[in-house]
């Protein structure tokens, strides 16, 4: 093993002081770094050290002077390698001096290795920044021509469209008899996939000034009536008959295939005066097409990003983002008016985001999803009606893209348009379709009638918010099947309680404060050190880094909070979850099961066993179990659970946990006001440099927002 690594870390110092930061120079510093003594020292050292013994073995044999003696010097010559990595950050990188700590703490010396690293990928991600800004900057500039030894000119930059020669010494110069090689997966291998989520971009409801209420209060439908004893909403279609929708000539309809994309008027409607004119068109067309895009990863409830709109002549699409304030007052009304057809896809989520962000409630309603199901179609999806139906090839791609993306790439923006463009005619084919076909039998309602009571009770649904109760945390995905006890249990709630706070409070999704699969794996580890925290995260989680301090503090007070959780986790063990899904079970502390008659409910798309309120808990010491539900979604690869998608919902000051936490809203922001019973550790972190919340959202109540 070359142990010479040391004089050649001494000889790169001394040259670099020469090289005053210059950009070629640091290159090669970082070139010889890599191909030099240090590079082959640390691989050596590497290589030799998949030979020590380890534990109980080490420790023996450390007794011996001749195993000893070396591994000190190895000791020392790697500190001496690492203070030289530490002193020269600030050289090679241009940023702040890293000196190794003086200390024998193995934690504290991998703490100081896993920042120099963060350290030096976060300066390589500026560089490579740094590097697409000029290249895009060469490019915009047109191409350009270098001469190359053997006669040969190398063209670089991006062509000019209809440009076919290159200036060289004031004298055009014609590219003749060169065969320019075009992309394919061949040369350019796999086309990158679209962004799910890009950190980069400033959050909308900063960017446009979104008023966000994330209250752990109820919904308040404000645009509805309410029943004469005040318990429930009414829903406008509760005074209309599905019969009054359903089509009575079918005979005369004549589908009209509508013309290609290219030949459509469209219209991106960024400004009030063309979401005006919209309005305008929409009460003279009896019917149109409708879908949203949304998303849900960067903030509590979701938000609505775009709204595409098709009438048989034109496609609109509506930012959202930008005119979220102003799409309930001009649109509100024509959704309502149950003279005009709305064409829409799966609509369930999309009828409680209109309901939750605009105020908006359909009436009229045709879902093409619905209706795929009804004729048993092979398949359900939007892409397989397309073809189906019109011969077309969606590109689903952007289906689960960065919808907040701001200006819109055109491929979206058609992506976009695709999805509500055929959607008429498709509602033509399957209205003749559904016409057609015979009745089941006479204990059934005729096809196209059934799809028009489906497609009502979609309508109905109205937006339930999610509300935290101190059982919230049984319905994480994957908990059943987990295995835990009673501390783990334990520290999955004080967690749980924990996220959700920040969630509300920062306006960011659960799964992206603290994912249930880290969570899960936090409880199973127990880290009882921040170090230990660090060291436990394989990839970036922003809030748990800013709170290292503040989660060890839950953890710990958790771990001594076991015996509260001992009947739930017995429960667990002997399988009372795996109960029928409309069924949820109440176990006291005598152990006594008895069936509670709270059935667990569908929110939106979601199909989640939701917790009932801690005061419908008949004993105040019960211990409520949540019926089965282990419902997957697309988004848990991101780290959502099917509960936490689908959020909605506005409100003013908040309580968390009812009367065990209270998260108090102000002109500067949330303060925590934190139960002492179960999180006073978070109260204890707050003189810690970790923030447990900052003061990002604006807060209004639901009324005031639609009414603004």
């Amino acid at each position: 093993m070359s142990l010479h690594h040391h004089d050649a870390m001494n000889d790169d110092q001394d040259q670099d002081q020469d090289q005053d930061q210059d950009p070629q120079a640091q290159a090669q510093t970082l070139h010889g770094m890599t191909t030099g003594p240090l590079a082959s020292s640390v691989s050596n050292l590497c290589g030799s050290s998949r030979g020590l013994p380890s534990g109980k073995d080490f420790h023996f044999f450390y007794n011996f002077e001749e195993f000893k003696a070396p591994l000190q010097e190895i000791s020392k010559k790697s500190q001496s390698m690492l203070e030289a990595i530490g002193s020269s950050t600030a050289r090679v990188w241009g940023s702040k001096e890293m000196p190794f700590p003086a200390t024998d703490d193995m934690e504290d010396a991998y703490d100081w290795l896993v920042n120099v690293n963060d350290e030096l990928f976060e300066r390589f991600d500026l560089s490579v920044d740094e590097f697409n800004r000029h290249r895009n900057k060469e490019e915009e500039a047109g191409p350009a021509v270098s001469d190359l030894e053997d006669g040969f000119q190398l063209v670089y930059g991006k062509k000019k469209k209809g440009t076919s020669h290159s200036s060289v010494s004031g004298e055009a110069t014609v590219v003749a008899g060169v065969k320019v090689a075009t992309k394919d997966k061949k040369t350019t291998g796999p086309k990158p996939k679209v962004p799910f989520h890009i950190p980069s971009i400033r959050k909308p409801q900063e960017e446009f000034s979104i008023m966000v209420n994330n209250s752990n209060q109820p919904f308040e439908h404000v645009w509805l009536q309410r029943s004469e004893d005040g318990q429930r909403f009414i829903h406008p279609l509760e005074n209309l008959s599905v019969l009054d929708f359903v089509d009575k000539d079918i005979a005369n309809v004549n589908p009209v295939k509508p013309p290609p994309i290219e030949s459509t008027p469209f219209k991106l409607v960024e400004e009030v005066k063309y979401l005006k004119e919209l309005a305008a068109k929409l009460r003279g067309v009896n019917e149109f097409a409708v879908d949203l895009e949304h998303n849900q990863y960067r903030s509590f409830q979701g938000l609505t990003c775009l709204m595409q709109i098709s009438t048989r002549t034109e496609d609109f699409v509506v930012d959202t983002l930008k005119l979220r304030i102003h799409v309930g007052p001009y649109l509100r009304e024509v959704f309502k008016d149950p003279t005009k057809r709305k064409v829409m896809h799966g609509a369930d989520r999309d009828i409680l985001w209109l309901q939750r962000d605009f105020g908006i409630y359909i009436c009229n309603l045709f879902d093409t999803g619905q209706a795929s199901k009804v004729l048993k179609l092979q398949r359900n999806s939007l892409e397989f009606l397309l073809d189906h139906f019109c011969g077309v090839s969606a590109n689903k791609e952007y289906q689960n893209a960065e919808w907040r993306l701001r200006p819109l790439p055109e491929d979206m923006v058609r992506y976009a348009r695709e999805d509500t463009h055929y959607l008429l005619h498709i509602y033509d084919l399957m209205r003749m379709e559904l016409f057609s076909m015979p009745k089941e039998n006479e204990n059934f309602d005729a096809p196209l009638v059934e799809v028009y009571k489906r497609s009502y009770d979609v309508c109905m649904q109205l937006y339930e918010k999610e509300v935290l109760t101190e059982n919230s945390y049984l319905y994480i995905y994957g908990l059943q099947a987990a295995g835990l006890n009673a501390q783990e249990l334990a520290v999955i709630a004080g967690l749980y309680e924990w996220r959700d706070v920040v969630a509300r409070a920062e306006d960011e999704s659960t799964g992206y404060i603290l994912p249930n699969k880290i969570l899960l794996q936090i409880a199973k580890q127990m880290p009882d050190t921040p170090s230990k925290l660090r060291r436990m995260l394989k990839s970036k989680h922003p809030y748990l880094e800013r709170n290292l301090a503040s989660v060890v503090n839950i953890i710990r007070h958790s771990m001594h909070n076991t015996a509260a959780f001992e009947a739930v986790a017995e429960h667990l063990k002997v399988g009372h979850m795996e109960m029928v899904s409309e069924e949820n079970i109440v176990v006291t502390d005598g152990s006594e099961a008895f069936l509670h008659d709270a059935p667990a409910y569908s929110q939106g798309a979601n199909a989640r066993g939701e917790s009932i309120e801690a005061g419908d808990v008949k004993n105040s010491n019960s211990v409520l179990l949540p019926a089965c539900s282990e419902h997957k979604d697309e988004s848990l690869e991101l780290g959502c659970s099917a509960s936490e998608l689908g959020r909605d919902g506005q409100g003013g000051s908040f309580e968390v946990l009812d009367k065990n936490v209270k998260v108090n809203t102000g002109s500067d922001g949330y303060i925590a006001e934190l139960p002492t019973e179960r999180l006073a550790a978070l109260q204890s972190s707050k003189a810690n440099d970790d923030t447990l919340v900052s003061a990002s959202t604006k807060v209004v109540s639901h009324d005031s927002f639609l009414h603004s």
